[in-house]
C-alpha cells in the first residue's frame, strides 16, 4: 500500500485492494501493476517518473515470511564528460581522473542510478563516480605487505605479464593480473619452482569496462484478452532499462530514444463468438384445455455449426425456450383427490378410497353424466396380509379433538390382540410388547371445514422420449365445492413432472437417401449443417447425427 505522511491513502488504502493502473500521488503519476504482468518483475510494483514533492510511506502486510522490498530511485548528477574525449580512449582507461559514462544526445545531466536492498540495507549496485586522481584500493586496511628478500640475491622473481579478459564487454565486469616466474636478468620465463612461492603476489580483482551497456526496451508479458470471443485488447509493460554491474536498471525513457519503442496494446480474438439459435417451432400445447406449457429447442451454436454450452453465449440474449399457454376453459373433467393412506382393514383385504368430483370452467357440481362415463374409480382394493393367529396392537378410533379451533388433543384405546377365526382375543400388553405401540394420544388442528385439494388426471406427455413432462390442473375446493383458499399450500399436489425420459430411437425414413456417391466428404467438410447438403447426403448425416448428439446445426 501507498500513504502520504499527511495519512491520505494512494493505492490500497483503508483495507481495501484497488485494480490495477495509474493513481496520482506525491505531485506525480503512480503505475501500479499486479504479479506476472512484467516478466523481469516478481511481485507486486509502483513505477512513477517522479519527481516526488512529499515523503511518501510504503506498508506491506504479509502471512508468510517477510519477502523484502526492492525499490530503485534516480538522482540528477553533474558527471558531464566531453563527448570529443570519449573518443580517444580506451575501455575502463580513467578519464580526467573519473571513469566515462555514456553520452547524453541532448541532455545536461546524467543519471545515478542505485539499487537499495530493504532487508540488509546495503547497496546492491550503483554507477560509481570516481573523484580525480582516487581509484579504488583493494588492499585490506589491516593486512601487511608481505616483506620480499633483497631481489640481488634472487635469480628468479615474479613478474606481470598481463590480465585476464575482461568478464564484460561492458556495464562494469572485472579482470585479475596475471604473474609468471621470470629470470631476473633476461626476463625469460622459466617454471614456476624456479621462484618462492610465498612471494607470489596474490591477483586482485580490477574493474574494467566501466562504461554502462546501451539501454534496451524490456517487454513485458502480454495480459489476457480483454473478451473471452469476439474482438477484444490485450496490454504490457515496456520499460527502458540498461544493465550496469550484473544489475538491470530501470532508467528514464530518452536513454532508449534510438530503438523503435515496441507497441504497449494490441487487439487480440481468441474465438469467434457463439450464438443462439431456435430449432424447433414451439409444440402444441400441454393441456387441451385451460392453462398449460409450450415448448422449443433453443442451442447455443458455434461459428463451426456444433452445440456447445449455454455459457459459451450471451446468457442475456437466449431466447425463452418454455412459456404458458391459454387454451380456453375447460368444458368438463374429471377432478380427484389422492388415496387415502390407510387400508380400510388392519389385515386381510380391504379398500382405500379418493374423492371424485366433475368440474366445469365455472366450479360448481354438476350431474355425473356431465364428465361421460369414463369416471375415475373411488375404491381400490388393499391387503395387509393375513390375519389368522396375528398378535399385534388394535388401535380404536380418535376421539373428538378436544378444541373446535386452533390446537387440541384426541385420545384413543390401544390394546394387544389375537385374531381367530371371526374373532379377537384380548390378551396382556406384554404379548405385544416387541411390537412398536400405535400412540394413544396426539395432537390436532382444526381447519375451516373441509376443504380440499382436487386435480385433474395427467395430460399426455409433451415429448415422447429424451425427456418431457405433463401437467394437471389443481384446485382447493370446500364442502360444497366452492373455491376455497383454506387448503395447506404444503400438501398440494404437484401440478408438473418430468415424463418419457428414455433416449429416442431413430426412425427410418424410406425416402432419406444419399443423391451422391461422396457424401462421406460432405459429413468430413462438416457440410451437414446447410439445408441443401442435408438434403442432398440425407442418409450419411443422419448417421452422423444419431452417433454425435449436436452434430446437426440448422443455417
Amino acid at each position: 500500500a501507498l500513504r502520504s505522511r499527511s495519512g491520505r491513502s494512494i493505492i490500497n488504502g483503508n483495507w481495501a485492494i484497488d485494480r490495477p493502473g495509474r493513481y496520482e500521488g506525491g505531485g506525480t503519476m503512480f503505475t501500479y501493476r499486479r504479479p506476472n504482468e512484467i516478466s523481469s518483475t516478481a511481485g507486486e510494483s509502483f513505477l512513477a517518473d517522479g519527481p516526488t514533492n512529499e515523503v511518501l510511506d510504503v506498508y506491506m502486510i504479509h502471512q508468510q515470511p517477510n519477502p523484502g522490498i526492492h525499490y530503485e530511485y534516480i538522482i540528477p548528477g553533474d558527471n558531464v564528460i566531453s563527448p570529443q574525449l570519449i573518443a580517444h580512449r580506451r575501455p575502463g582507461e580513467p578519464l580526467n581522473g573519473q571513469l566515462g559514462m555514456p553520452e547524453s544526445t541532448s541532455h545536461e545531466d546524467e543519471d545515478l542510478h542505485r539499487e537499495t536492498d530493504i532487508l540488509t540495507g546495503q547497496s546492491a549496485g550503483t554507477f560509481p563516480v570516481i573523484q580525480p586522481g582516487r581509484f579504488p584500493s583493494h588492499q585490506p586496511e589491516n593486512q601487511v605487505p608481505a616483506m620480499q628478500p633483497p631481489r640481488q640475491n634472487r635469480e628468479h622473481n615474479w613478474k606481470q605479464v598481463g590480465k585476464t579478459e575482461c568478464t564484460t564487454t561492458c556495464g562494469k565486469g572485472s579482470q585479475y593480473p596475471i604473474f609468471h616466474c621470470v629470470n631476473r636478468i633476461t626476463h625469460e620465463e622459466v617454471p614456476e619452482g624456479y621462484c618462492d612461492s610465498s612471494t607470489k603476489p596474490i591477483p586482485e580483482e580490477e574493474a574494467c569496462n566501466l562504461f554502462p551497456c546501451p539501454a534496451f526496451w524490456d517487454i513485458g508479458e502480454w495480459s489476457e484478452c480483454s473478451k473471452t470471443c469476439g474482438l477484444g485488447m490485450q496490454h504490457r509493460q515496456i520499460l527502458c532499462r540498461q544493465i550496469y554491474a550484473n544489475r538491470t536498471l530501470t532508467v528514464q525513457q530518452y536513454r532508449c530514444q534510438h530503438l523503435e519503442k515496441p507497441d504497449t496494446t494490441s487487439t487480440c480474438q481468441l474465438k469467434i463468438c457463439s450464438e443462439w439459435q431456435i430449432r424447433t417451432e414451439w409444440t402444441s400445447c400441454s393441456v387441451p384445455c385451460g392453462v398449460g406449457q409450450r415448448t422449443r429447442d433453443v442451442k447455443c451454436v458455434s461459428n463451426l455449426g456444433d452445440i456447445v454450452d449455454d455459457e459459451e453465449c450471451n446468457m442475456k440474449l437466449r431466447p425463452n425456450d418454455i412459456e404458458n399457454c391459454d387454451m380456453g376453459p375447460c368444458a368438463k373433467s374429471w377432478f380427484l383427490t389422492e388415496w387415502s393412506d390407510r387400508c380400510s382393514a388392519e389385515c386381510g383385504d380391504g379398500i382405500r378410497t379418493r374423492s371424485v368430483v366433475c368440474m366445469t370452467n365455472h366450479v360448481s357440481s354438476l350431474p355425473l353424466e356431465g364428465c361421460g362415463n369414463n369416471r375415475p374409480l373411488e375404491t381400490t382394493p388393499c391387503n395387509n396380509g393375513p390375519c389368522a393367529g396375528k398378535v399385534e396392537w388394535f388401535a380404536g378410533g380418535w376421539t373428538q379433538c378436544s378444541t373446535e379451533c386452533g390446537s387440541g388433543t384426541q385420545q384413543r384405546e390401544v390394546i394387544c390382540v389375537r385374531k381367530t377365526e371371526g374373532n379377537f382375543d384380548v390378551l396382556d400388553p406384554y404379548e405385544c410388547s416387541y411390537l412398536e405401540k400405535p400412540p394413544s394420544q396426539q395432537s390436532c388442528y382444526l381447519k375451516p371445514c373441509g376443504s380440499k385439494w382436487f386435480h385433474t388426471e395427467w395430460s399426455t406427455c409433451s415429448k415422447s422420449c429424451e425427456g418431457g413432462f405433463r401437467v394437471r390442473e389443481v384446485r382447493c375446493l370446500s364442502d360444497d365445492m366452492a373455491a376455497s383458499t383454506q387448503c395447506d399450500p404444503q400438501l398440494k399436489p404437484e401440478e408438473k413432472e418430468p415424463c418419457n425420459t428414455q433416449d429416442c430411437v431413430p426412425e427410418i425414413d424410406e425416402n432419406c437417401k444419399d443423391k451422391y456417391y461422396n457424401c462421406n466428404v460432405v459429413v468430413q467438410a462438416r457440410l451437414c449443417v446447410y439445408t441443401y447438403y442435408k438434403t442432398a447426403c440425407c442418409a450419411s448425416c443422419t448417421r452422423v447425427a444419431n452417433r454425435q448428439p449436436g452434430f446437426l446445426g440448422r443455417r
